[in-house]
């Protein structure tokens, strides 16, 4: 059994997953910081500082409340759409950020244009030429 577990874990794929899992961890720090310092301060700067935190429906009670807050301590049932707002727009600026890392590393993985294309490997050669001359 001990035997299994290690051949399962030294397998290349749990290593790689891993590692993905460990990487992806730290990258998710760098784009929450990224986000939420750089992006969302610019996106309610530019939204005037509207906040959605406190849109709600109060949905039962007697008594109207200014703030989510207060009707949630209140106990009144809400449907609180500002925070989904706020989710919709994080999701909005996490997605831009990563497509635009993405799209950077995939720019910087491209061989240059003006590259010559790789020569061909020596299995590529023989072949080529057995069918040449099994074209004679």
């Amino acid at each position: 059994m001990l035997k299994e577990f290690k051949d399962f874990i030294a397998r290349g794929n749990v290593i790689d997953m891993a590692v993905g899992i460990v990487m992806g961890a730290a990258f998710t720090a760098i784009v929450n910081s990224a986000v939420g310092d750089i992006i969302m301060p610019i996106v309610g700067w530019m939204m005037a500082g509207v906040d959605f935190s406190n849109y709600f429906f109060q949905l039962g009670g007697d008594t109207s409340y200014a703030t989510l807050k207060a009707a949630k301590d209140a106990g009144v049932p809400v449907l609180s759409y500002g925070m989904l707002i706020n989710a919709v727009i994080n999701f909005l600026a996490v997605s831009w950020f990563v497509f635009w890392v993405v799209k950077g590393t995939n720019k910087l993985k491209k061989p240059a244009p003006d590259a010559p294309p790789p020569a061909p490997s020596e299995d590529v050669l023989l072949l080529r030429e057995i069918r040449d001359s099994l074209k004679k």
